[in-house]
């Protein structure tokens, strides 16, 4: 069986990191699926999902990362064309990637101890995102 379910989360931008791991738990819990895969996605260009632990010093070494690899202060073509600012944060999202999937076994996601899901909006504002979740199992 497939289920789909849709949430919102609100962002700061900027590589806002948002642990949305209790949305897809409920998704599940909604869906009456036992087991099966989730699959999260964030539509748009500008945010990704990925798993880290999340507590202060993993989210800020993570965000440091970010910005080591996709810094924000440097020249981007989609600035010079669009004029929107916000290059830095499509080449951050196309780097993270825009899904993450992980099994979910009796009603439960099969996340490690201190493994969560997060939502990273890398625009240059804040947004209220889309999270499409889908379920395919039993």
């Amino acid at each position: 069986m497939v289920y789909n379910a849709l949430f919102l989360v609100e962002t700061r931008g900027l590589s806002d990191i948002i642990d949305i791991t209790g949305h897809v738990s409920g998704v599940i819990s909604e869906s009456g699926l036992n087991s099966g895969a989730a699959i999260v996605f964030v539509p748009g260009s500008t945010a990704g999902v990925t798993s880290i632990e999340y507590e202060p010093g993993a989210v800020s070494d993570l965000k440091a990362a970010i910005e080591r690899v996709a810094p924000e202060g440097i020249h981007y073509d989609h600035d010079a064309r669009w004029g929107d600012g916000n290059g830095f944060s499509h080449v951050r999202a196309a780097l993270l990637g825009a899904s993450f999937t992980v099994p979910f076994v009796d009603g439960v996601l099969s996340l490690g101890t201190w493994q969560q899901i997060v939502l990273i909006d890398f625009d240059n504002k804040g947004r209220n995102r889309k999270v499409t979740v889908q379920l395919i199992g039993e």
